[in-house]
């Protein structure tokens, strides 16, 4: 893809929590616009269009919930588009942004979004509602089971373990306890993981993200825009995007590319973002992952799909400490979709928290001289991937 320069100006995440009675969802998500726009320093006056994060309508109640945005984002008579990939919705809004500014189309925009997902009552049940009724909704599938049933065949390859998963959720809780926007930030221990209830197995209740309320924004804008107003900023040097198919049953099998213990289709989107920033080794060249990984088990085969470790072999150096804090090469040091899941805007908050990281602002969760980081989401039934690479 070649085009304008595109970097990222402002950045704004509300705290996620289980729920958040004191502001409506239009509240909730000019709450994170207002502080994107505090960041980036900028009036409503300078965007010139709007990209809008909402996931699955039903988890608000509301059909196209969109037109609740229009004036919290401060879209009335500007371009506007809402996109829905289910949890890679945040990365896909991003994609979009970077593309109507590296086309010449605009050279500010705002994306932006919320979720009240603990507030809807039954999220399983509502996402049970993507898969085909006829074939698979009967199972009863779910992206628990969906993903306890990758997790089964996960270990049935490659000889992983639950502990091994366990390790995964232990290892953000910690990360998390040191972001104060993270919803589950206690530390927890392997023992207590395994003690916790099964909920499709290998899936433990701590193996499995919460369901969390909160919005994220960020700002883009064109290269020339960032000099000419002498503006801070951090760059989107690569965007990639891949989808798999419906079925999950066509991802097994003889003579299939994939197989449903990886994410074949993310690693293309990887290699689709590296290309494009001219990573060529991203073990030596990246600094920091922000993965989205829903499941103690995903963030395995993600961290694999980005290329930072072997298929089957990323629990070895997660064992050794390699993806922790201080480690050589920390995975969601913001403490991941394992700790906050607020589905329209996870995926974006992974972009959000790789660009603090190499901008320098992560807090107390910084991976110390970190330059170069990448982002992932997924959506669907394990269908839709974006990824990007933030480059200071």
């Amino acid at each position: 893809m070649s085009g304008r320069r595109v970097g990222i100006i402002g950045i704004g995440q509300s705290a996620f929590k289980a729920g958040r009675a004191d502001a409506s969802y239009p509240e909730l998500v000019r709450e994170a616009v207002t502080l994107a726009m505090h960041d980036a320093q900028l009036e409503f006056d300078a965007i010139d269009g709007v990209v809008y994060s909402l996931a699955p309508d039903a988890l608000l109640g509301i059909g196209n919930a969109e037109r609740l945005g229009v004036d919290p984002v401060g879209a009335r008579y500007k371009p506007f588009m809402r996109i829905n990939t289910g949890g890679s919705t945040g990365i896909s809004c991003v994609a979009a942004a970077h593309q109507h500014i590296a086309s010449g189309a605009c050279d500010v925009v705002l994306t932006a979004g919320a979720d009240k997902v603990g507030e809807c009552g039954d999220s399983q049940t509502v996402l049970n509602k993507i898969w085909d009724p006829t074939y698979e909704r009967a199972l009863p599938l779910g992206t628990i089971s969906m993903l306890a049933m990758s997790a089964v065949r996960y270990m049935h390859l490659y000889g992983a373990t639950e502990e091994d998963f366990a390790r995964v959720t232990v290892k953000n809780r910690a990360h998390a306890a040191l972001n104060p926007n993270a919803h589950l930030r206690k530390p927890t221990t392997i023992e207590e993981v395994m003690a916790s209830r099964y909920i499709a197995w290998p899936i433990k209740l701590f193996d499995a993200c919460p369901q969390s309320s909160g919005g994220c924004a960020l700002i883009l804008a064109s290269e020339d825009y960032i000099r000419d107003n002498h503006l801070d900023a951090v760059w989107i040097t690569g965007i990639g995007n891949c989808s798999e198919s419906y079925y999950i049953g066509d991802r097994m099998g003889r003579g299939q590319v994939a197989d449903h213990a990886n994410a074949h289709a993310l690693a293309d989107s990887f290699a689709r973002a590296y290309r494009m920033a001219g990573i060529t080794h991203p073990v030596s060249q990246v600094h920091v992952a922000e993965l989205y990984a829903p499941f103690s088990n995903t963030e395995l085969h993600a961290i694999e799909a980005a290329g930072l470790a072997p298929v089957g072999k990323a629990p070895g150096p997660l064992r050794e400490g390699a993806f922790s804090l201080g480690g050589a090469l920390p995975v969601n040091p913001s403490g991941g979709t394992l700790c906050a899941n607020a589905i329209a805007v996870t995926a974006m908050v992974r972009v959000a928290e790789a660009a603090l990281q190499v901008w320098g602002r992560a807090g107390e969760h910084q991976v110390k001289g970190a330059r170069i980081g990448i982002a992932s989401g997924n959506g669907g039934d394990h269908q839709f991937f974006g990824t990007a690479v933030v480059e200071a």
